[in-house]
This record gives structure tokens, sequence and C-alpha cells, in this order.
């Protein structure tokens, strides 16, 4: 055995893995709906040369497999290439497409959100529930509007808990919540908003959601959002 000719040669090998750059500012901000958007785009290399890469594209809250600029959301536009040796890498960026209304005869907008839960803020260890980025009220082609998280982003912002927001609130044209019961798909149990005030001078909206996590537990959330402009 300690005569034997083999050897590493042809064994091991480099393979130099994609490097994708973005280009342009991230986040990108769509407004108002309809509006053009140009990509800036990005570039991907593998050892300082140029390789092809490909670019999705998907909405948070909404559903969207595709950067659809007639729909209020929060956007993840994913790049990916992959190398010779197919190691594959991806990059996002976010792109924000949001319309303001004026809070008289629509309130679909991009807020900030500050939320209280059973009358006490976010813990510092837990995270931040002050000023959180962004929660988006849309309007529906039934004339109702939809919040993007009924508890204000608690969790899914403030935690930074990944898809634990709370979908479907809704509000008539007349701004009263409709008083459907929701359903939180990452904790569970029902939730309810109870009330929605509005202040067009300010800017401001105070929600209150109530959710019954379990059979024992009741938690209240007074949301203060604050309309916004990117």
């Amino acid at each position: 055995m300690a005569c034997s000719t083999d050897d590493t040669a042809n064994v091991s090998s480099i393979t130099y893995f994609p490097i994708i750059t973005l280009k342009g500012a991230d986040p990108q901000v769509v407004t108002p709906l309809g509006a053009t958007y140009a990509d800036p785009g990005a570039t991907a290399t593998e050892n300082g040369s140029p390789i092809p890469f490909t670019t999705s594209a998907k909405g948070k809250y909404r559903g969207t497999t595709t950067l659809n600029t007639n729909l209020m959301d929060e956007y993840f536009q994913t790049y990916t290439a992959v190398n010779k040796d197919g190691f594959s890498a991806s990059k996002q960026r976010k792109v924000i497409v949001y319309q303001n209304g004026n809070l008289t005869t629509s309130i679909e907008g991009l807020y900030t959100s500050t939320v209280k839960r059973n009358g006490s803020f976010m813990s510092a260890s837990q995270g931040s529930s002050v000023n959180m980025k962004y929660v988006y009220i849309w309007k529906n082609t039934d004339g109702t509007f939809q919040i993007s998280d009924a508890f204000g982003g608690w969790y899914n912002i403030g935690r930074n808990i990944a898809d634990s927001f709370t979908p479907n609130g809704k509000f008539t044209s007349a701004f009263v919540p409709t008083g459907n019961t929701l359903t939180n798909p990452y904790f569970g149990g029902t939730a309810v908003i109870k009330s929605l005030t509005v202040n067009p001078a300010t800017k401001t909206l105070v929600m209150t959601t109530e959710w019954q996590a379990d059979a024992t537990t009741l938690y209240v959330f007074e949301c203060t959002l604050v309309q916004t402009t990117l």
C-alpha cells in the first residue's frame, strides 16, 4: 500500500460560486398605482466573468407571482444565477407599490404602525412595536378596503416572524370594519377588527383588533397607523 501510485489528480476541483450585485436602489418604489416600473437589473459573475441570470417576483400579502404595478403590495424581486457546475445563488430586491388615499373618501395607502398589545408596547428583548414599516391598505374592486395585517405588524414586522401576519381584514367604503372573523395562519386562533377611527388632518388611523389566541387568552391590539410617503 505504501508504494501505491494513486494520487488525488483529477479528483478535486475548484468551483466559483455566482456573485450577484444589484443595480440601483433597494428598495424600489412605484407610485401611484399603474406607474411604470423600470427594473434597474443586476449583474451576475462567475470568477469575474459575466453569466446569465433569471428574474422572478412575488407579492408578500396578495399572493401574486408577478410584479403588478396595478396591485398595491410589497414585492420581492429575486435574481438567480447558476454557475457551470450547477451551483446557484440568489439575491432579492424589495419593490414597494402603493397609492395614498385622501382619508376622506379613501383610506388606501402606505402606513407606519405603532402598536400596543393589552396596553403595552413590545419588550426590547422581542423587538419593537413602534414606527414599524410598513402596513398597507388597498382598495378592492368592490369598493371595500383591506389591510395587510390586522395586528398592525406586531409579529410580522416587530418580531420579524415570517408569514405571521393576519390577512383579509376588511372595511366598508365608509371605513367600518366588516366584522369578518380572521385567522392567523402562524399562531391560529380567531381575530376580529372591532373599530377604526380616521383623522384626515393628521393622516392617522387608529384600529383595534381582538384576538382570541386560545380558550383562555385574549389579546387586544391598539394600532396607530400614520400614512406616509416614500
